[in-house]
């Protein structure tokens, strides 16, 4: 965890990278970066970013706010695409199923509550 009570420079923090898992890649090579900035009651704030490709996920609830790239996000169970990018703000629930595809990069700013 990171100590941002007053400001974080959330472009210019440096990430550790991973593969996706291969069981996640649908296309190309993609790595995911994260920190984790603050806990916010029992939930989190951190930033997220995610390299070239394309990976599926099962999301958690999240709120998050892109700061840097772009990503379409397609939600597999009802075929819808949505593109994000700079300084849109994205809504995600839990159990949804998604794909990610990024052409370079995205970085975002997310927040999750509480578990239940």
């Amino acid at each position: 965890m990171i100590d941002s009570t007053l400001r974080t420079a959330a472009l210019a923090l440096q990430l550790t990278f991973d593969p996706v898992a291969t069981e996640q890649v649908v296309d190309g090579t993609p790595q995911t970066g994260y920190a984790e900035l603050e806990p916010l009651g029992a939930g989190e704030v951190g930033v997220w970013e995610m390299t070239a490709g394309a990976m599926s996920d099962t999301e958690v609830d999240e709120l998050f706010i892109v700061i840097a790239g772009s990503a379409e996000v397609e939600f597999v169970d009802t075929g819808e695409k949505v593109a994000y990018g700079v300084g849109d703000i994205g809504r995600l629930h839990a159990g949804q199923r998604t794909i990610w595809r990024v052409a370079d990069r995205i970085r975002k700013v997310y927040i999750t509550p509480p578990a239940r």
